[in-house]
């Protein structure tokens, strides 16, 4: 009897023992295994941003071209890349009559051009014309034609000198105060003195 008590006192503890022995084992498979698929696994390949490709800006070296794809601009921009006043500018006022052919280049060259609706204007500075102004549309006198009536109370005119060059009316004195009068220039679709703008043809 005393036997079978001591063997089974020893297969109770062993038996108790077994579950612990098992987990234990278990826990080591499954860092085995975890360990294998890492040392498996395919490295990440880095993440290659995408390549952003600038547009591609076209440029022009004849304003005529330029000028029917840029459609309207007040001055030519970087897509213009030809000479600043083009021999075929000149041409063109001359054909127009509004330079001689006999001028001296650096007088015949002494103009600005824009596009307007894809098409070439040209504005010759001749004698102090104000083509890179805005048309001033403004009907109230300044202080400058203000002491030239006090001076002049009765005068028919007021000088370009004095109004600005760029006035769209005939500005007199009366009684000593500007008086505006009638307009005598036309303003284009871009604010600019038209009557001194000419539309130009290459041919």
């Amino acid at each position: 009897m005393c036997e079978n008590s001591a063997f089974n006192s020893k297969f109770s503890q062993h038996n108790r023992a077994m579950p612990i022995h098992n987990c234990f084992r278990n826990l080591l498979l499954c860092c085995a295994i975890l360990v294998a698929l890492t040392a498996c696994a395919a490295p990440t390949a880095p993440v290659t941003p995408p390549v952003i490709t600038a547009p591609t800006v076209s440029t022009y070296g004849d304003p005529f071209a330029y000028c029917a794809a840029v459609g309207t601009v007040d001055s030519p921009d970087a897509r213009y890349n030809g000479p600043q006043m083009p021999d075929v500018i000149v041409q063109g006022l001359i054909r127009q009559g509004v330079v001689s052919a006999d001028a001296p280049p650096e007088f015949q060259k002494s103009a600005v051009w824009r596009c307007i609706n894809s098409r070439v204007w040209a504005c010759h500075f001749g004698a102090n014309l104000p083509c890179l102004e805005k048309a001033d549309t403004s009907q109230a006198p300044t202080s400058e034609m203000e002491d030239f009536c006090k001076e002049n109370p009765t005068s028919d005119s007021i000088p370009a000198a004095v109004t600005g060059r760029a006035t769209v009316y005939e500005w007199k004195c009366n009684a000593g105060k500007p008086e505006v009068g009638q307009q005598v220039f036309r303003v284009d679709s871009r604010g600019y003195l038209a009557d001194f703008w000419y539309e130009l043809t290459s041919k």
